[in-house]
């Protein structure tokens, strides 16, 4: 067989997938040993037997890896609730530090990773524990606290939070890829101290802090292309703002930044074009190169992408070594076998997939351009070399170099797109044009970085030199990142495609550009095949799509409601400039919207609409409405003025108008309350005959007057926020309303903005189900022809045909 290693691989990674389906480990290790002795005695047979012994060892060891085996374990003892603790375990790493803006102010974060060896729970005695939490303070640490201490910190201890909306990057599940279940969060730095200390911090933060100095010599300020310089050369993005990363993100350029797979190849080049040319033979090289690459790696904190890099290329510089005939799939299969036995959870992190699929896909497809390439760089055979105009002969080379690194950028661009908008919701056409000079500026950037690490100490004028050029050469990759970003169709951001999509567009890629499609006497059944794949999923595009989809976001004190339907898609409200920077903005991306179609704001509190500067600027929305009663609010205010004079501004809405599939309720026609939930807009919307009517924060004063005004309100489902004085949705008008189910929008903090005990007692007796946001987070309801459906993320579920519903969190109410 000339790849054996790829059956091998994905019978492994089979059974890491198999391991989704809890076994108790008794049982995987009984079978696996019912299959190892055939395997070893029956020779003919053995193969039969190898095949599933493969698959159950990947099942085992991603069991293994994720089972509470330990008594002491830290699910064991604390479960799924928070509690106020003390913890005693080893710092995994120096603390990161962390800057974001909240209300215009620079707010400080400390995060690192600790193991624990002891807990102190529920104010008892110290009890050994097993398990690794990431704790966080507001602030910035200490110097003194650095990896290979031992720390004693006391704060809160709760199990990782996931997404509060669909979309949203889960940082429970990136945790629990890395074995982490709970987080600590401390108000302040003195609740940590150190119990034990090395002498010494680690080498690898003694090499960085004296590499940011060395990269430093000569340049005057702390800049922006200088921090970029320490996130390319010494993988350190604790000063790289999410404001400088966006350009990069964009543009596609931000893989730059990484210690993968490009790094180390470029690392590795440069120290292999050397050898070369001092005539060193190529296995020698690999094995002089071998140890630079591991000493880059140790310094930069052994990243994970970092180290599945080595382990490629190191499977490669072995075959060298051996002086094996060299098979990029299987090496590349087998680097993948050496990883996922390491730590089988790399099979569900985006920086795997991509790494792997990436690699793969230009191993496919590249010969593909490069035949392309040799076509278009095809001379007249006949026309001897010296007759031919000098500048053609100058150009040859650079011209070839430069299309091969655009057409490896363009395989390297199209084996990542599915992933890309999966995991980053985002594509990027300008992948290809703009990773070329960004790529080729990379290798001069650590050209002249790495000259300059090893002159600071006993040539600093020379190091001071490649510094300026590193500077130089670093602001031209963020100038034309930043250029290319802004070209048109640049790039958009899409909606998370379906395991079905992603499939189906690998399969399509792989065989037509690698030709095995038309090839052989079964082309015409291949194409056929790959022909109804594609219709089923026309299909099920056109005709699985639903008739609307609105989605419930709970924002700090407010709430944002989008609404996806054939006639356009409505943002109803912004949440404040904070939750659309947090919530708002990411989730919209996440739904693949890059301009908005309508955007309606209720009333003029800034914890609804204190955002619609900011969403306006981001996403260009068409149509702006507003309420026709004038708040008091200065920045709605301020933003009604900015806006009245673009073409986006509508008139304001009034009562018994028509707007799409919506209704205006409230307020009525020249009635004004002197407070501002009063005179929310209400909205009535309906959806395949099913009827949702949004209150806003309705106080007590709106709430009759909507009675008085309106003669049906009859609703399948009613929305209501919290208003500042008095209680939503009073007796009689949920009388007149007569829901089906009722959301009720509260957050946690502030308590003003929580429903009160008396409010749910005064629901619970209604028999209706009630959901709180606070504890399902984002509710989205789906409207189909025949059928709507409703879900929270906490696992609550509501359907038309018969309401039932299955709730994970008892605090949800009938």
């Amino acid at each position: 067989m000339k790849r054996p290693l790829i059956i091998v691989a994905l019978l492994y990674v089979a059974g890491i997938l198999l391991a989704q389906f809890p076994v108790p480990l008794p049982i995987l290790f009984t079978i696996a040993f019912a299959l190892l002795i055939p395997a070893l005695f029956w020779t003919r047979a053995r193969l039969v037997f190898l095949c599933p012994l493969i698959l159950l060892t990947g099942w085992i060891n991603h069991t293994q890896c994720t089972a509470t085996l330990s008594p002491n374990d830290l699910r064991n003892l604390l479960g799924p609730r928070d509690a106020l603790v003390a913890i005693r375990g080893t710092l995994l790493e120096t603390p990161v530090h962390r800057v974001h803006k909240q209300s215009d102010a620079d707010v400080h974060t400390s995060m690192a990773r600790i193991r624990l060896n002891a807990i102190l729970l529920d104010k008892q005695n110290w009890q050994p524990a097993y398990g690794c939490v990431v704790a966080s303070t507001r602030g910035i640490l200490p110097d003194t606290i650095f990896a290979g201490q031992v720390v004693e910190v006391f704060g809160t201890l709760r199990p990782a939070k996931g997404p509060i909306a669909e979309g949203l990057f889960d940082y429970r599940a990136y945790l629990s890829q890395q074995g982490i279940y709970y987080q600590l969060h401390s108000q302040y730095s003195t609740e940590w101290q150190i119990i034990t200390s090395p002498s010494h911090p680690p080498l690898a933060d003694q090499f960085t802090r004296w590499s940011k100095k060395a990269l430093a010599l000569g340049i005057p300020v702390e800049d922006e292309p200088l921090h970029l310089e320490w996130a390319l050369t010494l993988g350190s993005k604790e000063s790289m703002s999410d404001e400088m990363a966006e350009p990069f993100i964009r543009a596609a350029t931000y893989h730059i930044f990484a210690v993968d797979g490009l790094r180390i190849a470029i690392v590795s080049g440069i120290f292999l074009g050397l050898l070369r040319v001092l005539g060193v033979p190529r296995p020698f090289c690999g094995l002089l190169v071998a140890p630079i690459i591991l000493f880059y790696a140790a310094m930069t904190g052994w990243p994970a992408s970092a180290i599945r890099a080595i382990v490629m290329i190191l499977v490669v510089f072995t075959g060298w070594a051996l002086k094996r005939p060299s098979d990029l799939i299987n090496s590349l299969f087998a680097a993948a076998i050496i990883i996922l036995v390491w730590e089988p959870r790399q099979l569900f992190q985006a920086g795997f997939q991509l790494s792997f699929f990436v690699v793969l896909c230009i191993i496919l497809i590249l010969p593909f351009f490069n035949q392309l390439n040799q076509r278009l760089l095809r001379s007249d055979p006949l026309l001897p070399e010296e007759l031919r105009p000098r500048w053609q002969r100058w150009l040859r080379t650079p011209v070839h170099y430069g299309l091969d690194l655009f057409f490896t950028s363009i395989a390297a661009w199209l084996g990542s797109i599915p992933l890309v908008a999966y995991y980053f919701h985002l594509i990027t056409p300008v992948s290809g044009p703009a990773n070329v000079p960004a790529v080729f500026l990379c290798a001069l950037v650590l050209i002249s970085n790495l000259s300059s690490l090893l002159l600071a100490g006993w040539f600093p004028f020379a190091a001071e030199l490649f510094n300026h050029a590193g500077w130089f050469l670093m602001k031209c990759i963020q100038v034309t990142s930043e250029w290319s970003a802004k070209w048109p169709a640049a790039w958009f951001y899409f909606p998370e495609p379906t395991l079905f999509t992603t499939a189906l567009y690998y399969l399509i890629l792989l065989t037509t550009l690698t030709g095995w499609l038309f090839r052989g006497q079964w082309r015409i059944w291949k194409i056929s095949g790959v022909a109804l794949l594609t219709i089923i999923w026309c299909i099920h595009s056109l005709w699985g799509q639903p008739l609307a989809r609105l989605t419930i976001l709970p924002l700090n004190g407010g709430h944002a409601i989008y609404v996806q339907s054939s006639g356009g898609d409505w943002l109803i409200d912004t949440g404040s400039k904070q939750s659309v920077e947090t919530v708002v903005k990411p989730f919209l991306e996440a739904q693949g919207v890059n301009h908005l179609k309508n955007v309606i704001l209720t009333h003029g509190e800034a914890n609804y609409t204190g955002g619609a500067e900011l969403v306006s600027d981001l996403f260009r929305p068409r149509n702006i409405y507003t309420s026709p009663v004038r708040f008091r609010s200065v920045d709605y205010a301020n933003f009604k003025s900015s806006m009245e004079s673009l073409p986006s501004w509508r008139q304001p809405l009034q009562h018994g108008q028509g707007l799409g599939c919506w209704t205006v309720l409230n307020p009525a026609p020249n009635t004004h309350f002197s407070k501002a939930d009063d005179n929310a807009l209400v909205l009535r919307g309906e959806f395949g005959g099913t009827r949702i009517l949004l209150l806003s924060s309705l106080g007590r004063a709106g709430q009759n007057s909507l009675l008085e005004r309106t003669n049906d309100l009859r609703t399948d489902i009613v929305v209501s926020g919290i208003p500042v004085e008095g209680e939503p949705l009073c007796d009689a008008l949920l009388e007149a309303i007569q829901p089906r189910i009722i959301i009720i929008t509260d957050v946690e903090h502030p308590a003003t903005k929580r429903a009160s005990r008396k409010l749910q007692e005064r629901l619970a007796v209604k028999n209706i189900p009630v959901i709180y946001t606070r504890t399902s987070d984002a509710v989205t309801f789906v409207a189909r022809k025949d059928r709507w459906e409703l879900h929270a993320m906490d696992g609550t579920s509501f359907s038309s045909r018969l309401l039932h519903r299955t709730v994970s969190d008892p605090q949800v109410s009938k």
